[in-house]
């Protein structure tokens, strides 16, 4: 005999209900303050949040050009955007940063502390000035902006997303300041989402190889694209749907290091 259509559904079966379609702009009505958004993985963030439907603030140091262009990119989504020159290492600056996007758009919900600082050194040739260099743009520049957003990020529930790296998980021989200062940023993920909880959560993005289209790189790129099991590099878009994954992710994922690697790292 056939089951009866009007059977109850199982506990574990769920029928469609439209509410739990996921609305086309999820963050419209938020704000996003995306460090160093003028170009790379900035730039991918920022666009993917204000097709979501944020209102966007990016920081620039040295890349004017860049930033007005992608900010034209952003306003071009219909959302209200600003950019600001900030040095994420200069608390006066990061105070003032935070400052201007909660004057002009009105306050801050999600932070990506994405600017960061890249080099690659012999650990022989390793000088105090770039170790202390590349820690104070990856460690203590997130710090920084988190403190200084925390009154606002506290009032509507906000979000953190640091901007981590495989480099943080593997240790690269020539890179020993840069996978020490991401070691570091994924443990400071770990201990914000702690401390910050449950009015503020706090997870980390970590990409592995991401290839932008460097011509330099090329010849490294298809070689890491062949070590990786899915057999291609990361892109920006990928890394930007996890950085949107985390802004629109239920709050009680909070503290995790999310890498976007292809399965590199295992």
């Amino acid at each position: 005999m056939g089951q009866s259509r009007n059977r109850p559904d199982p506990p574990h079966v769920r029928r469609y209900n439209p509410a739990m379609v996921v609305a086309a702009n999820p963050l419209a009505g938020k704000v996003a303050l995306i460090t160093g958004g003028a170009k790379r993985l900035g730039r991918a963030s920022a666009l993917a949040l204000a097709a979501a439907g944020a209102d966007i603030a990016i920081t620039y140091l040295s890349s004017a050009k860049e930033a007005q262009r992608t900010a034209k990119e952003l306003e071009a989504a219909g959302v209200r955007v600003l950019a600001i020159r900030a040095d994420v290492t200069d608390p006066k600056s990061v105070r003032t940063a935070i400052q201007e996007t909660v004057k002009k758009l009105g306050g801050i919900d999600i932070l990506v502390n994405n600017a960061g600082a890249y080099e690659t050194v012999g650990f022989d040739d390793l000088t105090l000035q770039q170790w202390d260099n590349i820690f104070a743009v990856n460690v203590r520049g997130p710090f920084l902006l988190s403190q200084a957003a925390l009154p606002h990020l506290r009032g509507r529930k906000g979000r953190i997303i640091n901007l981590g790296s495989l480099g943080g998980l593997r240790a690269w021989a020539t890179h020993a300041h840069y996978c020490s200062s991401k070691a570091a940023l994924h443990m400071l993920t770990k201990s914000m989402a702690k401390a910050l909880a449950p009015e503020i959560v706090v997870n980390c993005v970590a990409p592995g190889m991401i290839d932008l289209g460097e011509k330099s790189a090329i010849e490294f790129m298809n070689r890491m694209a062949k070590e990786t099991p899915m057999q291609r590099n990361g892109t920006g878009e990928d890394v930007a749907a996890a950085v949107l994954f985390f802004a629109t992710a239920p709050t009680f994922i909070t503290g995790q290091v999310l890498y976007v690697d292809g399965a590199l790292g295992l």
